[in-house]
């Protein structure tokens, strides 16, 4: 039987005076990472050109930033229990803003990998730190909901910010400004913690198990750099083996955090049905959302011809109406329950997804439009519910682990849904191009290049044969990233369904 909450409505939660300004600089650092994550996608173009990555370097530059992010979480949530969640807040945005100006003048694709990864390492400090804090600050259980929904909103609003301001940079400036402005947000960061947070740890933390910490790379990267390896080179022994090496340290990985008294990862959460259908939810939304942003991105401004400011106001609906969503879905949540809208949220998702399918080579900004808009409508809906069931269901001495998690999920997400539907994008385009020239067929954003170098009717039939394989990536990882959200959303409703 689903639980639902009472029909009442009771008035919005109010926030002290300090309450609000502790708010306020815990949302900064999610306006960060959201806007560094978004405008990515619009440099991708003008990043191809000057630096000539291959189709492999391309999505390492987009996804190693969150693999790292989400290898690291744990651990940083962990380090912050055990530390100080503010301390590790202020170094954290410290080293963020120093890798994003080394990102921002990167002058090999080699290096701005580096600097993504650092990102990460810095970045992976930011999340959990945040939602930590916020577990402590706000102990009141309607207020904290609130909270994380101006939280939460801070990722749309970040994310919708994001191309607009990208957008404008990449027409006045080089495609390294896009990093560069995250440099004054940290600052601010640097300067305001200190002056409005109130330092939090666990009062027993247990000693950091530095083997749990390694084995969980050593589970990840292999994984990765196996599934990548297929997508550009096909199956190979290689391959396999980075695979097979992967899932088997992620196995021993699991059994060990079950034998320690004081576990990296405290399996124990996933145990509460709550937590871990909410971390399903999230990281299968964001999973395909952040793929789809990923290819979107380039399919406005390649194949459409739109510049970047202008592809930015195309999906800035998106954005907008998720975070008028989140704000909405706590109210909604307690009048037709936590199951109800996330389950609703999602089937907004699902209908977006397949509306996406129907895109074409000369048309389709409007179908994107929608699509969109459905999409981040249904996200806004699902995470800001889904944010405080995960808070709620740890105790406060463990919401930086917590938290970890869940930014995992969120990060690892994102990252996996470049790796695989990207990887899959990549190989629908490079299957279609056939005998191509070699650099044509890597990226997209190559083929334009190659083309200008052609005689007109050579160089007009090129564009043509990539911009058509390209949006053939972009509809079948639609109706795949459709699919999965449908299996997320049946789960869910089947976990949701009675409470235990």
């Amino acid at each position: 039987m689903t639980t639902t909450l009472p029909q009442t409505a009771e008035p919005r939660p109010r926030f002290t005076a300090k309450q609000g300004w502790a708010l306020a600089v815990l949302v900064l650092p999610v306006l960060l990472i959201s806007i560094d994550m978004t405008v990515l996608g619009f440099a991708v173009p003008f990043l191809s050109e000057d630096l000539s990555p291959t189709s492999s370097q391309l999505l390492w530059i987009v996804d190693v930033y969150g693999f790292v992010l989400a290898d690291l979480l744990v651990t940083m949530g962990s380090l912050g229990d055990r530390f100080g969640r503010r301390k590790l807040l202020v170094i954290g945005s410290a080293a963020f803003a120093a890798a994003s100006v080394l990102a921002a003048y990167a002058p090999t694709a080699e290096t701005l990998i580096l600097a993504r990864a650092l990102l990460g390492v810095a970045g992976a400090t930011l999340m959990p730190t945040t939602l930590g804090l916020m577990r402590n600050l706000f102990t009141d259980g309607r207020q904290r909901k609130f909270a994380i929904a101006i939280w939460a909103s801070g990722f749309s609003a970040g994310a919708a910010a994001g191309p607009i301001v990208g957008g404008w940079l990449l027409e006045h400036f080089w495609w390294g400004s896009v990093f560069l402005m995250a440099a004054p947000v940290s600052l601010a960061v640097m300067v305001a913690a200190p002056l409005l947070l109130p330092e939090s740890k666990d009062p027993n933390p247990g000693p950091l198990d530095l083997l749990s910490v390694a084995m969980s790379f050593l589970a990840m990267f292999p994984f990765v750099y196996g599934v990548k390896t297929v997508a550009e080179h096909g199956v190979s022994l290689a391959a396999l083996v980075a695979i097979g090496f992967g899932v088997a340290m992620a196995v021993l990985f699991v059994r060990r955090q079950r034998s320690l008294e004081h576990p990296l990862l405290d399996l124990r959460l996933f145990g509460i049905r709550r937590f871990s259908a909410s971390l399903a939810t999230n990281f299968t939304i964001v999973f395909a959302m952040i793929s789809s942003l990923f290819l979107l991105t380039q399919y406005l401004q390649l194949v459409l011809g739109f510049s970047p400011m202008q592809a930015g106001l195309l999906l800035l609906p998106e954005m907008s109406i998720s975070v008028v969503a989140g704000l909405f879905a706590v109210r909604l949540s307690e009048r037709i329950g936590m199951a109800r809208t996330i389950v609703g949220g999602l089937v907004f998702v699902i209908c977006g997804f397949s509306a996406m399918a129907f895109v074409g080579v000369h048309e389709g900004a409007l179908v994107v439009v929608g699509a969109s808009t459905l999409i981040g409508a249904g996200a806004g809906l699902a995470q800001t519910v889904t944010n405080d069931a995960i808070l709620a269901a740890a105790p406060a001495d463990r919401a930086g682990s917590a938290s970890a998690i869940s930014e995992t999920a969120y990060e690892l997400g994102g990252a996996m849904g470049v790796a695989l539907l990207g990887s899959l994008a990549t190989g629908i385009y490079r299957s279609e191009l056939g005998d191509a020239p070699d650099a044509a067929s890597e990226t997209l954003g190559e083929a334009v290049h190659v083309a200008k170098t052609l005689p007109a009717e050579a160089g007009d039939a090129l564009l043509e044969t990539a911009r058509t394989a390209f949006t053939d990536g972009v509809r079948i990882t639609s109706v795949v990233a459709a699919g999965l959200v449908l299996i997320a959303t049946i789960a869910v409703g089947r976990a949701l369904r009675t409470k235990r």
